[in-house]
Formats: C-alpha cells, sequence, structure tokens
C-alpha cells in the first residue's frame, strides 16, 4: 500500500485554515531563528568562516552530518557538539510555534489542528498497513 505523506503546512492550506503565503512567512520565520551548528560555534569562537565552509563543502560530498564532520576533522570536541546540540535543540522553533509568532494561528488553534492533523496521520498509518 502507498505511504501518505502529508506535512502540517499541507494539511492547513488543504483545510484553508492558512494560506501559502503564511507557510511562506513560517518558514523564513523558522530559517532566521534556527541556528545552525556552524553558526552558534562560529559565534562562541570555536569555529572560523573558512573551518565553516569546509565542513560544508565536506557536506556536500557525503551524507554526514555537520557535527560529525566537525568531529572527525577535529574542529570541535565532543563536548562542545553535545554543547552546541543543546543550544540548538532547547531554542528550536517548530512550524506550529511560527504560525503562532507570525500572527497566523493562534495558540489554542494550534493544538487544536495538531490533534486533528495527528488523528489524520495514525488513521492514514492504519489505512497503509491493511
Amino acid at each position: 500500500m502507498p505511504k501518505h505523506n502529508l506535512f502540517f503546512g499541507q494539511f492547513l492550506l488543504k483545510n484553508n485554515i492558512i494560506s501559502r503565503i503564511e507557510i511562506f512567512r513560517a518558514r523564513l520565520f523558522q530559517k532566521k531563528n534556527n541556528r545552525k551548528i556552524g553558526e552558534l560555534a562560529h559565534k562562541r569562537g570555536w569555529l572560523t568562516e573558512d573551518d565553516i565552509e569546509k565542513i560544508v563543502i565536506a557536506q556536500e560530498e557525503t551524507s554526514e552530518k555537520f557535527g560529525e564532520i566537525a568531529l572527525r576533522e577535529n574542529l570541535l570536541q565532543k563536548a562542545q557538539l553535545d554543547e552546541l546540540l543543546k543550544e540548538q535543540e532547547d531554542k528550536y522553533i517548530f512550524f506550529g510555534e511560527a504560525l503562532v509568532k507570525i500572527g497566523a494561528l493562534s495558540y489554542e488553534d494550534l493544538l487544536k489542528y495538531l490533534k486533528d492533523f495527528n488523528k489524520l496521520q495514525v488513521f492514514t498509518k492504519q489505512e497503509d498497513e491493511k
């Protein structure tokens, strides 16, 4: 059976809850606020711009994550990477949160639509397993 992958934004768009512009604005908000490991490390003085560029180039040639390459190349220590990952996780803004921040949804509506979306995902998964 085919798998149905529907993202939360697509679900909201399909149900005329938000517009394409609001999806774009929320994604842009995420992009501006969710910091990459390299940015965080540079801010702390742990990586130079050249270090970051070297890692990004290596990343384009492999399927490795930024942090894995930084460790392998001895540009970051494990404790530093762990600290950066924790900071990144603690400050990460999810798509639904971004919709609330830009005023596209209220927090209460976000919770309601997430519940509806998750019910749909569970139902779709059960149908796919039949």
